[in-house]
């Protein structure tokens, strides 16, 4: 099979950091950034199409065309040309680049690289240190990033090996508006191949591990997806903790105080927040539609309902009758925007899949590790344990006199939890813990609704259909959660369909419904809670039937408005020490399973709260 053709672009990110270049070359994964926004704008103001380059006899002949037009000697030298967004590929090198812009006069190019930033400076760690620092220094003599030394010393292969002369390649930086001159010389050209080896060699291999206190980390726009700090603080805390085993209380402690000595603790980063906009729509006869850039909700007659620009989207759901144009569809796929189809019950029906980047090596990790019985309990018993210390918790806080046994009755299922040696023995386990747990359930609803809590307490937990308005809100809410797991393993390159704890079965999203255990007291059964204790939610809003309870349409408005609240909710992390909504949590969780499966993490974490 041929070699694939690597990008210039990509291997010069590989000579910035491995990662990123097997995220964005090998992975297909890129995530915009107002960095890259910005550099975008740069190359748009540069990378207009150009003509390829002519012969001589050509340049000439164009030459003569606009020299006879200024009534100038039609025997004039020809000038030197630039030509934009130049494609060029070499099958020997395996190699393609489009370069910005090249200067040409007969057979002799420099190539000219544009850049949104600054120039490198003796002494320099990063440019983005210094404007996080906001610093004065004195400013040394300029030079070109490494990076971008690799790039044009690509380039440079590429005319050569096309037949020019390149006597020189050009750097310029946007932001000091300063043209850099790079010589071209062998070594130029062996640190380009030299690269070019090392990025085809990551590429044959598995994802390489994150930076470690890196100060490029920070800005990248990758960031989120890589979780460099995340995967290095459980990595690094599992190699500390090893040399602690096997050792005597004496050895213990000088193993301890040379472990804190030689400790390096990854920094905590900030996760960028998630302000984009998540739409439900479930009234009869809307239409979606998009005009622009904005998406357009109209009703049954037409009527704007509401407009809201495509940019901020970050999901849709529908619910029964509501129509979704063609074009819409197409511009959801092409950015890559999750599209849940429900029915008016709740259920997950289908998802629009768009064919956007998914990495091979993590859907194959999965299905390795997971085919291995005591990694897939592994899985199972990381999510059951945390499920059931969340259940414990949100008892011990909202009961009104719960008994002490049960928090010690839970407690010890927990504990039987991590002891389980098969698949079958945690079932059970967490068969019983949900006994325990739904059986003081109505314990948690005020006395004002203690009619709808006493009519669930006497049928319990049941779901096909759900008898009575708390059991309606629970079902509904573990459909909603159902979906945001599935586009958050999607999100993460995760198959859905392959789980641990749930078995597989055709339809079944076993994964996600993995991922959805520890945070099902922490969302569905809290909103169901605190929307009846509110009197968000009451018996007027639901519609029971022979068919059993389900919400009526001014029931399920009021259970989004309140299902919406709750996954804005932001809660700390107990491991990571920093904030995240409940929606991005679950893309965190997704994305940190994807990273134990590749092995970049030792063990697997879920949240919990106390």
């Amino acid at each position: 099979m041929d070699e694939p053709l690597w990008p210039a672009r990509g291997v010069a990110e590989h000579a910035y950091c491995p990662r990123l270049f097997y995220y964005m070359t090998v992975e297909g994964v890129f995530v915009p950034s107002a960095d890259t926004e910005q550099g975008a704008g740069v190359h748009r103001r540069v990378d207009r199409p150009g003509d390829g380059p002519q012969s001589e006899a050509g340049d000439q002949a164009s030459a003569r065309k606009r020299t006879r037009k200024l009534e100038e000697p039609e025997n004039d030298p020809p000038r030197p040309r630039s030509v934009r967004s130049l494609a060029l590929t070499s099958q020997r090198l395996a190699l393609t680049a489009t370069l910005d812009l090249t200067e040409t006069e007969g057979m002799t190019a420099v190539p000219v690289e544009y850049r949104k930033g600054k120039p490198k400076r003796s002494g320099q760690v990063a440019d983005a240190v210094d404007e996080m620092l906001e610093q004065p220094r004195l400013l040394p003599a300029p030079e070109p990033w490494p990076t971008d030394r690799v790039q044009l010393g690509l380039q440079v292969l590429l005319l050569e090996e096309a037949g020019y002369s390149v006597p020189e390649a050009v750097i310029y930086y946007a932001a000091e508006r300063q043209r850099l001159r790079i010589e071209v010389d062998d070594a130029l050209r062996q640190d380009a191949l030299r690269e070019l080896e090392a990025a085809r060699r990551t590429a044959r291999g598995a994802r390489p591990l994150p930076l470690v206190n890196d100060p490029r980390c920070p800005r990248c726009s990758l960031q989120p997806l890589c979780l460099p700090d995340e995967i290095n603080h459980q990595r690094l805390t599992a190699e500390q903790a090893a040399p602690l085993a096997g050792t005597t209380s004496s050895e213990h402690g000088h193993v301890r105080a040379q472990a804190a000595e030689d400790e390096f603790t990854p920094r905590k980063l900030w996760p960028p927040r998630d302000d984009g906009i998540h739409v439900v729509l479930q009234r009869e006869g809307i239409r979606v539609g998009v005009r622009g850039q904005s998406l357009r909700i109209t009703d049954k007659d037409g009527e704007l309902v509401r407009e809201l620009p495509l940019a901020s989207l970050e999901s849709l759901a529908v619910l029964g009758s509501v129509q979704v144009s063609t074009q819409a569809l197409g511009v959801f796929a092409d950015k890559e925007v999750p599209l849940a189809f429900l029915s008016p019950a709740g259920r997950l029906l289908a998802m629009m899949d768009p064919l956007g980047p998914t990495s091979a090596a993590v859907r194959a990790a999965q299905v390795r590790t997971l085919d291995r019985p005591d990694k897939a309990l592994e899985l199972a018993r990381a999510v059951t344990v945390a499920k059931i210390a969340n259940q414990r918790t949100l008892l011990m806080r909202n009961h009104a006199a719960l008994p002490e046994r049960i928090a010690a009755d839970l407690q010890k299922c927990m504990a039987a939890a991590e002891r389980a040696a098969t698949l079958d023995e945690l079932r059970g386990h967490e068969g019983n813990s949900a006994a325990i747990y739904f059986k003081n359930f109505a314990g948690m609803f005020k006395e004002g609704v203690k009619e709808i809590a006493a009519r669930f307490d006497a049928k319990g937990r049941q779901r096909r259909p759900p008898p009575d308005p708390i059991n309606a809100v629970l079902s509904f809410g573990y459909s909603m959660l159902t979906n945001e797991c599935v586009a958050a393993c999607r999100l993460a390159s995760l198959e859905p369909t392959l789980g641990a704890l749930h078995t597989t079965r055709p339809g079944r999203p076993a994964l996600a419904l993995d991922l959805v255990e520890p945070f099902r007291p922490l969302i569905a059964d809290s909103l169901a809670i605190s929307a009846f204790n509110r009197g968000e939610l009451t018996e007027g809003h639901f519609l029971e039937t022979a068919a059993g309870c389900a919400l009526t349409d001014a029931g399920r408005k009021a259970f989004f408005s309140a299902y919406g609240r709750r996954m804005d909710t932001e809660v700390t992390h107990p491991v990571f020490e920093y904030r995240l909504s409940y929606r991005r949590m679950l893309m965190l969780h997704a994305r940190l399973i994807a990273a134990w499966l590749l092995e970049e993490v030792p063990t697997l974490a879920f949240l919990t709260t106390r």
